[in-house]
């Protein structure tokens, strides 16, 4: 039976990360440079810590799991990018430890971004 990731997506929200609830607090209510992010989203059969649709920008928090899952990331990152999108990966511990570090790849690569994005439920068949 396929799973549902609606539903997986809503339980993530619910319990997000340390690292993940840091991050949020400086993305949510366009706080960034007015632009609209939005957390756990499915886009295609992969769910998204945070996206930016405006800018097409995937920001991934990372825990000690994907130091062993490197192929899986990998795979995941090529797929958004075919997507057109680009996908930001931080550690969990620097998001903790250097959130303003961290903020300003961020807002550099949305400044950097092109706009205007393709609709938000571009490759969401998948």
């Amino acid at each position: 039976m396929p799973i549902n990731l609606t539903e997986v997506a809503k339980d993530l929200r619910k319990s997000m990360t340390d690292a993940e609830r840091v991050l949020w607090q400086r993305l949510k209510a366009k706080q960034l440079d007015g632009l609209k992010f939005r957390r756990q989203e499915q886009i295609g059969r992969f769910i998204a810590d945070f996206v930016c649709f405006e800018r097409g920008i995937i920001i991934e928090a990372d825990g000690g799991q994907h130091a062993v899952e490197k192929e899986k990331d990998e795979e995941r990152t090529q797929w958004l990018h075919s997507q057109g999108f680009m996908v930001l990966r931080f550690w969990n511990n620097d998001i903790l430890t250097n959130i303003e570090g961290v903020m300003e790849v961020i807002r550099s690569a949305c400044v950097a971004a092109p706009s205007p994005r393709p609709s938000p439920t571009m490759g969401r068949g998948c």
